[in-house]
């Protein structure tokens, strides 16, 4: 049979075409180069405990892409192996886990990709996904095997209970559980949004909840304390309930009564602004006083208690008075001694000889109890001493001796805490009227003890000197013998 040209020009278009369209769509569509020769592709092993329903030429996904294929699926030792083919144009990283799932009820299982490091390296030709990095959706069986025992654990007479009672609960909410799954939705959106935050916050939260822990005793004690006030308000509800009643009368009150005193309450408010300065100042007397004042009105109070339902009421407090001469004699002690006293024939005012001159006896002895020892310090209660720098000091006050008299040198006290003496200055001399200078030291004294039973004394220049009318016996005394001359 012969052809004629045109057909044969016609045949031969024929099978170019044919064999080009063949060529496409093995190469583009059924990717016979991949498949056969292994071409733009590389392989990785999925290790997994069980298949799941997964089986050969199943889809492969990462970030919801299809990126490759299942091309086989075996039995191994431990489980289940598929041989992944994954194409070599998409970068997935190694750390990913393998997740596989059902399109739909009646299975088309495929392999779900999920990074979980995007900074891990890429996946290479040969690696392996391990099985601890793998899960399988539940076994279909074994659901509808589970839902079946559920529905026969449900009596026959109450199924129907059941579902009226849930159409009664939920018929006519449609609206309201749309609502709930939609803001359900968007509340799973919003998470996966921010999921860097959520696991941070998850993460960071061991070292707050370990905090809760470790104040868990500080916690149920605010508790127990909490638990009592609300105790304490409602066994007291009355008094609560009257506060809250006459509250805002009473501060209508109150705000009428500053109404009223608004034109001189500003003055009143700009005086106390110099008052309180000096009360700041003064803080720690106010305090004393405030403590000593009811202590003290109580013992003003007690003196007319013995006057009490007698005839004597109308005369006031129970009072008692003594005319006692020297009792007790002078305080000496701390003073300069006797040999240093200035004649009181002087009638010129030198200079204070330096030093602190007060009675240094004990704080407790009952005499000269308001004297200078007995200074209450003002910044520290309860410290008493007779000078400001001790008060602010850590120096407590030392007596020097239990004794109101004078004793010994000045320099050797019981105590070793030295008297102030007198001391002269650098050129001092007697001045022209034959009075010592102001610094020079005191005269010498015109006047010393003396013995009573002879009349002698030591006078100031050390000599035992007799007054023979100083002791009993010795004589007449008269104005005259002022005039006679000492003898010795």
């Amino acid at each position: 049979m012969r052809l004629h040209a045109l057909v044969k020009v016609q045949l031969a278009i024929f099978l170019v075409v044919a064999a080009v369209a063949t060529t496409v769509l093995a190469v583009g569509y059924a990717h016979l180069p991949a498949l056969i020769f292994g071409v733009g592709r590389y392989t990785v092993t999925l290790d997994l405990t069980q298949s799941g329903g997964l089986y050969d030429r199943a889809n492969v996904t990462y970030r919801g892409s299809e990126v490759g294929r299942v091309t086989d699926v075996k039995l191994t030792d431990t489980g289940v192996q598929a041989v992944l083919s994954l194409n070599s144009k998409f970068t997935i990283p190694s750390d990913v886990q393998a997740q596989v799932h059902s399109q739909s009820a009646v299975g088309e299982q495929y392999v779900a990709l999920v990074p979980r490091d995007d900074t891990s390296r890429p996946l290479r030709d040969g690696d392996v996904i391990a099985a601890d990095q793998t899960s399988t959706p539940a076994d279909i069986n074994d659901v509808l095997n589970r839902t079946n025992i559920a529905l026969q654990a449900l009596p026959d007479n109450n199924l129907k209970t059941f579902i009226d009672e849930s159409y009664t609960a939920l018929g006519g909410l449609g609206f309201e559980l749309s609502r709930i799954v939609d803001g359900a939705t968007n509340l799973a959106t919003d998470a996966r949004a921010n999921l860097s935050d959520l696991t941070n916050i998850i993460d960071n939260a061991q070292p707050i909840l370990e905090s809760q822990t470790q104040t868990s005793d500080a916690v149920t004690a605010w508790a127990a304390h909490l638990a009592a006030i609300t105790t304490q308000l409602q066994q007291h509800d009355g008094a609560v309930s009257g506060l809250l009643r006459n509250g805002a009368p009473a501060a209508q009150q109150a705000q009428a009564l500053l109404d009223r005193l608004n034109p001189t309450l500003p003055v009143v408010l700009a005086n106390l602004v110099g008052i309180d300065k000096v009360a700041l100042v003064f803080q720690p007397n106010i305090e004393q006083l405030l403590v000593l004042m009811p202590q003290g009105i109580q013992t003003i109070a007690g003196t007319g208690i013995p006057a009490l339902n007698t005839k004597q009421a109308y005369k006031g407090a129970f009072v008692q008075y003594a005319l006692n001469l020297n009792l007790p004699p002078p305080c000496l002690t701390g003073y300069l001694p006797p040999s240093q006293w200035r004649s009181p024939v002087f009638e010129d005012h030198p200079p204070r000889p330096p030093g602190d001159f007060y009675c240094r006896i004990p704080q407790d002895s009952p005499w000269d109890v308001r004297g200078a020892r007995n200074i209450p310090c003002e910044t520290k209660p309860g410290k008493r001493a007779p000078t400001e720098a001790m008060c602010e000091s850590n120096q407590n006050y030392a007596p020097l001796n239990d004794g109101n008299y004078w004793k010994g040198d000045p320099n050797a006290t019981s105590s070793g805490q030295a008297v102030p003496q007198f001391i002269a200055g650098p050129g001092s001399g007697p001045s022209p009227d034959g009075r010592p200078p102001a610094n020079s030291p005191p005269a010498a004294l015109a006047f010393a003890d003396y013995n009573p039973a002879n009349g002698t004394y030591v006078g100031p220049d050390g000599q035992v000197y007799t007054q023979a009318n100083l002791a009993p016996g010795g004589g007449p005394k008269s104005w005259q013998q002022m005039l006679v001359p000492r003898s010795h």
